[in-house]
């Protein structure tokens, strides 16, 4: 929503910003976060942006923003988002290219691996200042005995392990690492990528074979349909109805958007059409165009 109490006639009235001027955190040249929120452009609202710059196999560590949804927005390269659903308990991994997104809930443990180098992501959030809790302070803050008490663990090794952890890494792996990444980072990336791309092969398999089965249905319907009125035109019932009943077997048909609404409280059908205002044609019972524009009830 806008702001409210700006007064838009005034001359501190912020229209334009040059994101790097206000560098949120830099690893190298290669690896930089810039920031954009009401404190850079007051006439911004409730919304703010980072603009992250990515070489191949750095990740923005894992976080959660407690107050504010992210919309990650790839511009050039690729990367992987990856987000764990605290109603699912599953990890989710998104590979995302140029001109795709992929959305994380607000508060929701997430993080981005560039499995590309020259990766620029746009980070949009639904707040005018988007707050932050990274992993790094997570772990080199809880004392290692907690940890090792919560978890059952040995706390000299908790303590051995989280040692290099001496500050936030945003960023990661920090340049004092001196373990090789690239490798393992690249076979994460890879299989995600695998497994995101076989998941969609899937769903897309799934999509065809439900159209097909929803397509023959309706092209039975009509079948029966002419059959019944060929029948009716002659003075004759189909079989298993008659008077009154083969007169009010077709449901009453309410004109509406997209060829209209079927009204029938037994019929339970279970798609309704996409709205659109190109497409007001009434047509006769059972007909429903293109049925793979239609949705499921039970999915919304």
């Amino acid at each position: 929503m806008a702001t409210s109490y700006m007064d838009f006639t005034a001359p501190t009235a912020q229209f334009t910003y040059t994101l790097a001027n206000n560098p949120f955190f830099r690893k190298d040249d290669r690896n930089v976060i810039n920031s954009l929120s009401v404190n850079q452009l007051n006439t911004l609202g409730n919304a703010s942006l980072l603009d992250i710059f990515l070489s191949k196999s750095n990740v923005v560590e894992p976080h959660i923003h407690q107050n504010a949804t992210e919309l990650v927005y790839c511009v050039s390269g690729a990367a992987v988002v990856s987000i764990i659903n605290p109603f699912t308990k599953e990890l989710l991994n998104f590979p995302i290219a140029p001109g795709q997104v992929a959305n994380v809930p607000q508060g929701w443990w997430h993080y981005e691996i560039a499995s590309e180098d020259n990766t620029h992501l746009i980070a949009i959030f639904d707040a005018p200042v988007p707050q932050v809790i990274f992993g790094s302070d997570i772990l080199r803050l809880t004392p290692a005995s907690v940890l090792a008490h919560s978890y059952c663990l040995d706390e000299a090794k908790v303590k051995d392990a989280l040692a290099p952890l001496t500050e936030t890494v945003v960023i990661g792996p920090p340049n004092s690492c001196n373990k090789p990444q690239m490798g393992v980072i690249q076979q994460i990336t890879n299989e995600q990528m695998q497994g995101m791309m076989s998941q969609g092969m899937m769903q897309q398999q799934s999509m065809m074979n439900q159209g097909m089965m929803n397509q023959g249905g309706m092209q039975q319907g009509m079948m029966q349909q002419g059959m019944q009125q060929g029948m009716m035109q002659q003075g004759m019932a189909p079989s298993g109805m008659t008077g009154q009943a083969s007169q009010t077997a077709q449901p009453p048909f309410v004109p509406g958007s997209y060829g209209g609404v079927y009204q029938d409280d037994t019929a339970h059908y279970p798609f309704r059409p996409i709205a659109s205002d190109g497409y007001n044609i009434p047509l006769d019972y059972p007909f429903h165009p293109i049925p793979f524009l239609y949705r499921s009830w039970n999915q919304l």
